[in-house]
Parts: structure tokens; sequence; C-alpha cells
């Protein structure tokens, strides 16, 4: 989005180096890969040339961003504002990060998932044979922590544990995956698999089947931060809201205000929300189990028929929302950098 203001481009910092190339006092906007390589040429630059430094990775949520920052030893620079942050999740004030909203354009962007939406919508019934969609990849405290807590409850799921972390690995049915995804693996010697699972480097997360959806009645979501007290917001989101399905996002406290503050609605009118507000993220996490224990001993099939307004309004916000989050970046961005580099 901002390549085309770019006076260069480069795909390797050392040989942009080595080649006399850097430019003293320009912006320079480096990924992690770069950052991971030659980090320390990196802080050479700032210090010597006076470069205006920018790491971006807006694939990655703001605890990530800051396990990078120490990882990669530009903490300090980050947080004396020499180098800035484009990342995806929202974040401290005290670290000087541009969010983007990465991954709510990108669940459009694949033939596949407007199919799904499609067949969502015209196969879509009342009658649904498991209660929930409880979809879980890397190990995360949360996630295993739900899946223990939910256990009686799985047999009623289309669920999913791609990492022994969470407990033992546990694929979707074929029926429920997509066709070109290799559900068929060996996972006898495997912590985890979900890479496995996408042929060809394949970002197969994004992708949407619409039948597990069409199968239950609302989606379980665990996102990818949950103690953190900022929203990253991701795919796992996304989906759900994109092929209009009820969700409950087991997240950080404010998750729902933020998701709010965006335009969307949620389904408070059926579902007790007020555990978004609860700072304790165990008892935050505890409430969400009780929630999804009372919906399952509900009619869902009038649950689905009350979602179903806020649903429709979800999926029409996103297709609004989705260019107008890409046309507004590259001026958020220019605002970004001279305010901060007082360019």
């Amino acid at each position: 989005m901002i390549k085309h203001e770019a006076d260069g481009i480069f795909w390797n910092l050392q040989q942009h180096i080595d080649k006399n190339l850097v430019v003293s006092g320009a912006v320079y906007v480096i990924g992690r890969e770069q950052i991971r390589l030659y980090g320390r040429q990196f802080r050479s630059l700032i210090e010597t040339a006076n470069i205006k430094a920018v790491f971006s990775n807006p694939h990655e949520g703001s605890e990530t961003m800051m396990n990078h920052c120490h990882s990669y030893g530009i903490a300090d620079l980050v947080l004396a504002n020499k180098i800035l942050l484009v990342g995806g999740g929202d974040m401290d004030i005290t670290w000087p990060c541009l969010q983007y909203e990465s991954f709510l354009p990108k669940v459009l962007n694949y033939d596949q998932n407007l199919q799904a939406q499609q067949q969502y919508q015209d196969q879509c019934s009342t009658d649904r044979p498991y209660k929930f969609l409880f979809l879980n990849g890397r190990a995360r405290p949360h996630r295993k922590y739900l899946l223990e807590r939910l256990a009686d409850l799985l047999d009623s799921a289309i669920w999913t544990n791609l990492d022994t972390g969470n407990g033992a690995i546990k694929l979707l049915d074929p029926r429920y995956e997509h066709a070109d995804f290799d559900v068929n693996i060996d996972t006898t010697d495997l912590a985890f698999v979900k890479h496995r699972l996408f042929p060809n480097n394949v970002w197969g997360d994004v992708i949407m089947e619409a039948r597990p959806y069409l199968d239950t009645y609302f989606s379980l979501v665990t996102e990818t931060v949950h103690a953190y007290p900022y929203s990253f917001r991701t795919e796992k989101t996304w989906k759900p809201v994109a092929i209009g399905h009820p969700w409950i996002v087991a997240a950080n406290q404010g998750f729902y205000k933020d998701m709010h503050r965006m335009g969307f609605q949620s389904f408070g009118h059926v579902i007790d929300e007020s555990f978004d507000s609860i700072e304790n993220n165990q008892d935050r996490l505890e409430r969400v189990a009780e929630i999804v224990r009372d919906l399952c001993q509900q009619d869902l099939a009038s649950f689905i028929k009350e979602c179903y307004n806020v649903c429709k309004y979800n999926q029409q916000h996103l297709v609004e929302l989705r260019p107008q989050v890409q046309k507004e970046f590259p001026d958020r961005f220019r605002q970004f950098i001279n305010e901060r580099f007082r360019l």
C-alpha cells in the first residue's frame, strides 16, 4: 500500500549496505526477517546514517512485536522513538506503533471464502447436528484451559487441537476440511501439525469451508491474545464475521468494546457479554466457559434466528470497512512517520 511512494526497494539489507546504497536520513521500512538477520547492521545505520527506521510486521500482535524487539536487540531504540513499529495489534502508548488491521481485508480476498459465504447463505438451516465450532491451533494457556474445561461438551462440537501443548492432537473430520488440505498426515511424532496441513506454503488459516459453520450454531473463538490487555483481531475472528456465524470470543479485556468501536455489533441481546469488562484474566476466561455451557443448554434453533440480523449487519459492515481500511493506510502511515520523526 505504500510501495508506490517508495524511492527505492531492496530485498537484502546487507547487500544494500555493501553496495553503498544507504541514503542518509531516509525512511527505511524493514520486515521481520531482515531485522532478524541484520538487526545489528540496522542499529548501526540508525546511529551512523541517521536513517528513520520503521519495523513493520502487521501480521503479529503487540505481544509478539515486543518479544521480537527484545529478541532482536532493538527494544531500547523503539522505546526511544528511534524505530517506529507497524503492527497488527493495539499497543501500550510507550511503544510507538501504528496499528494496521491486517487480517480484516484478507478474509474476503479468496474466491473459496466468497463461495463459502454463498454456500452458507443458500444452505443455512436451524437444524444443525453440532452445537458449536471450536478451532484451536498453536498452544496457548487460554486454549488449553477451555479445551479441558469444556471437555464434556466436545462430543457436541466440531473442534480441533493442532498442538500437543494444548493436549492430544485432534484434526477436523475430512468432510469439514478444504479439499486441498492434507488431513491424512501421520501425527504420531508431531507436536504441532498446523504447518503440515497446508501444502506449498499456503496460508490455510484464512480459508473458510462452509460445512463446519452450517453444522454448528456458533463459533467459540480463542483469539491469539488473551492475557495481554490490548486487542489483536486475526482471521480467527473475521472468518465467523464474514460467513455470518454467531461468535463468542475468548480474548483480552475490552476486545468486544474495541469491536464495537470499529462499528461491529455483538450478541449482547442473547448472550451476557459482561465478561468483556472483567480485568482478571482467569475470571474472564471462566465466565466465557460458563456462558458456553449455558448456551449449549438453550434452544439453539431460536438462538440462531435471534442472531440473524446482527450477523447480516456485521457481514455488510465488513464489506464496507475492508476498502476503507486499505485506502486510509497510506495517509495514516505518512502522518505517523511525519509526527514521530518530525519530517
